[in-house]
């Protein structure tokens, strides 16, 4: 390998405005190649490196890999006071601030990749600005009219006890094999703590999670209308969103297929990493 190809498997970080809003974000890979936009998850202390950073360089072989903080997460911008209306209104925001981040960047069109909540503001970038999208894939992903699960509650309601132990019993729910965290669970729950429990992430998730506002989802008729190739990637174990969630945006999505990986929770792309790029690599290229 080259000093420049290693250099461009470097994960590299920089703080972008994007409109009104900053937003960190993580790049890999040649600008001059079609690009990957990986969207992360919500949740209490997540961030684009949590959930990315291992992935990048493997992808960045042929694509430019963009991993941002999404608006309200991370070290990128919490909007004060946060934006009312629950997840509906805060998924439109993010939807715009990641087209708005293309942009900046001089991307015209990317793969989009999304994770949980990300697979629901995919969805609603390819509501609003088709063409900035080539394929999509949906990785466990939120936004279909199924009620939320007792692990996903776990999660929405985490700073009623914003504890390490809280933490750690929040981490194990996300997968299906906890020897994942090999002894390392309390270090990470720690880690991720000190994020969670920031003035700014906290405001910014009671305001995504707003109790007198559902979360979205979307209409058989508004998945029908989205044409775009479509990758939906769903753990069966999945607890916090189960895999009949995966079934629907398969079954509604015109141009999708879907892969159930067994032993596998809401993160294929930790617990799986390997199948997860390969399974992705195949469908972009094809």
């Amino acid at each position: 390998m080259t000093a420049t190809a290693a250099s461009d498997r470097e994960v590299r970080s920089q703080d972008i405005q994007t409109g009104e809003h900053r937003l960190r974000v993580y790049t890999c890979g040649d600008p001059s190649k079609l690009a990957i936009l990986f969207i992360h998850g919500s949740g209490p202390g997540v961030s684009a490196p949590s959930n990315w950073a291992h992935l990048m360089p493997s992808f960045a072989e042929d694509y430019y890999c963009i991993a941002p903080d999404v608006l309200g997460f991370g070290d990128s911008e919490h909007p004060e006071p946060a934006p009312t209306g629950g997840m509906p209104e805060y998924t439109t925001l993010r939807a715009r601030s990641l087209i708005a981040l293309l942009d900046a960047l001089g991307v015209a069109k990317a793969h989009f990749v999304g994770n949980s909540m990300g697979g629901m503001i995919t969805l609603r970038v390819a509501q609003i600005e088709p063409a900035r999208i080539d394929k999509m894939i949906l990785m466990g992903s939120g936004g279909a009219p199924i009620p939320p699960s007792e692990d996903l509650m776990k999660l929405i309601t985490f700073y009623q006890d914003p504890s390490p132990e809280a933490m750690a019993d929040l981490l194990v729910r996300f997968v299906d094999d906890t020897d994942l965290f090999a002894g390392k669970l309390e270090e990470i729950a720690q880690t991720r703590l000190a994020l969670a429990t920031r003035d700014d992430v906290r405001r910014s998730h009671l305001a995504t999670f707003n109790p007198e506002h559902g979360p979205v989802k979307y209409t058989e008729d508004e998945l029908a209308a989205i044409q775009h190739q479509t990758l939906v990637l769903h753990g069966r174990e999945d607890r916090m969103l189960p895999v009949a969630a995966g079934y629907y945006l398969a079954e509604n999505l015109p141009n999708a297929q879907l892969h159930v990986l067994p032993h596998a929770g809401h993160w294929i792309q930790i617990e799986q990493a390997a199948r997860f790029t390969a399974q992705a690599k195949l469908f972009v290229a094809g």
